[in-house]
């Protein structure tokens, strides 16, 4: 009888628990689901404008100015993707203030033609929610921080459509190492009420139609493991560039309004330089393009550079969709080399720089189902895994912790550089 009411007692906590997070989560995934919609329909207006209407990108040094002046007027200068790992790793506080201020300091990035992403965003417009969300419902320390990974789950899911993606990422790129599978079924449900949310309001998921090889060849393993090794080799170039660009640009223009004018004018001059504006806002019309067998063999290079200058001087968005835009150019370019379609190779590239940026070869690999089908999956999976492997202790997120040592199983416990 002990047994019997000790079993069902447990059975009632986690049925419980259960419960606690299918609310928790479909509150943060409903709420980031339409915040992630609304985010994404601005993104893509302000693109077409900008499109249409090439001289905007004149204004924005303006745009910096007034981004840095929503910043100080809300209090979150410094807040940003690290807050929100941050406060998964030791309970840091995200201030309901960052949400407008990152969702108004992307759409004027984009507006105006500075070179970023919206994964940033999404990541920090989902942590918050997820984090004041868990703050109304007066959850404990440790149920907030499992509501900022929904949070980061829901809002990805939605921007993407990839909501098994978004899943695995959040409990994954906290700390190299550890997964937090406490946060599966929560993360889970948050990314796929995300994702069907965006879905109802007419936000098509992120998909490619790609050939892959079929079957398993011995020479296409070795091209593929060798094009892993170069991409892991510009993973690392691009996250010491991103990081150390930053530094120093901050070190050279301490002023932030300085800081942020003179890198707009920095892009302006760089654009017109090389004459083409496909190196402004995120770029996903030449990620389609590598994906068709496209692609400039200095546009990977190019775009590190716009990318490093637009962020490091303080203008809003995020470096994941230019680190897609990297690494399939570069793959689009590598695959011809070695003997590999550049629509596979280009697709390859993408997963794997993902891969050796943020330190997630689960997550890569899944991305890789969810954005090109199950073609090639032992390519995708050995080129990520050989990206992951020599990438070495690099990340775009300096807050990242790397727990276990990726080449023995040792406890090393460090910040990614």
């Amino acid at each position: 009888m002990d047994y019997l009411k000790k079993h069902a007692l447990t059975t009632i906590q986690y049925i419980r628990a259960l419960a606690k997070w299918v609310i928790v989560s479909g509150l943060v995934g409903l709420t980031g689901g339409l915040v992630g919609t609304m985010f994404h329909w601005a993104i893509d207006v302000c693109t077409d404008i900008r499109i249409e209407n090439p001289w905007i990108i004149l204004f924005l040094p303006i745009a910096g100015l007034i981004i840095v002046w929503i910043y100080r007027l809300e209090h979150v200068v410094g807040c940003g993707t690290n807050t929100v790992i941050e406060s998964i790793q030791s309970g840091e506080k995200i201030p309901a203030a960052l949400i407008p201020a990152i969702f108004a300091g992307s759409v004027l990035t984009h507006l105006a033609g500075g070179s970023a992403g919206r994964e940033g965003a999404a990541l920090q417009l989902g942590g918050g929610i997820g984090y004041n969300v868990g703050r109304l419902l007066r959850l404990d320390d440790r149920d907030i921080r499992m509501a900022v990974l929904c949070g980061m789950s829901g809002l990805f899911s939605a921007l993407f459509g990839t909501p098994i993606t978004a899943t695995i990422f959040a409990i994954e790129v906290i700390s190299v190492g550890i997964v937090y599978y406490a946060a599966l079924v929560p993360c889970l449900l948050s990314a796929i009420i995300g994702s069907s949310i965006a879905s109802l309001c007419g936000v098509a998921p992120t998909s490619y139609v790609i050939a892959s090889p079929a079957g398993f060849e011995f020479g296409t393993f070795i091209a593929v493991a060798c094009m892993a090794c170069i991409f892991a080799v510009v993973s690392i170039f691009f996250c010491f560039t991103m990081r150390r660009g930053e530094s120093f640009i901050e070190k050279f223009l301490p002023n932030p309004y300085v800081r942020a004018f003179t890198g707009g004018l920095v892009i302006i001059a760089l654009t017109g330089v090389f004459g083409v504006n496909v190196y402004n806002g995120a770029g996903m019309d030449v990620i389609a393009d590598a994906m068709d067998g496209t692609a400039r063999p200095e546009a990977f290079f190019l775009k590190i550079v716009f990318t490093a200058i637009t962020i490091g001087c303080g203008f809003k968005g995020g470096e994941v969709v230019p680190t897609f835009f990297i690494g399939a150019t570069l793959g689009c370019v590598l695959g011809p080399v070695f003997g590999v379609a550049p629509e596979f190779s280009a697709a390859l590239g993408l997963v794997s720089l993902f891969c050796g940026v943020v330190n997630c070869p689960v997550t890569s690999m899944f991305l890789a189902l969810e954005l090109f089908g199950g073609g090639g999956a032992i390519y995708f999976a050995v080129s990520c895994a050989f990206s992951y492997m020599l990438s070495g202790y690099y990340g775009l997120y300096p807050s990242q912790k790397i727990v276990y040592s990726k080449l023995k199983t040792e406890f090393i416990n460090t910040k990614a550089r």
